[in-house]
């Protein structure tokens, strides 16, 4: 079985979990844009829900 043949140092275990991030309620706050057709609050990238429109065009 493999075994550590050093404990892993405090600087080694932190720079592994700089990487791991905490997405809450905050993150989602930058995702917010304005709908181009109606105005509405929506997420960016996704069809709005209200209009049906996705960058200018008509999807739904």
């Amino acid at each position: 079985m493999a075994v550590p043949k050093r404990r892993t140092s405090k600087t080694k275990k932190r720079k592994r979990r700089t990487n791991i991030k905490y997405y809450g309620e905050s993150t989602l706050k930058h995702n917010l844009v304005t709908c181009s057709n109606c105005n509405e609050i929506i997420m960016a990238h996704i069809v709005c829900p209200k209009c049906g429109f996705y960058k200018g065009e008509k999807i739904l």
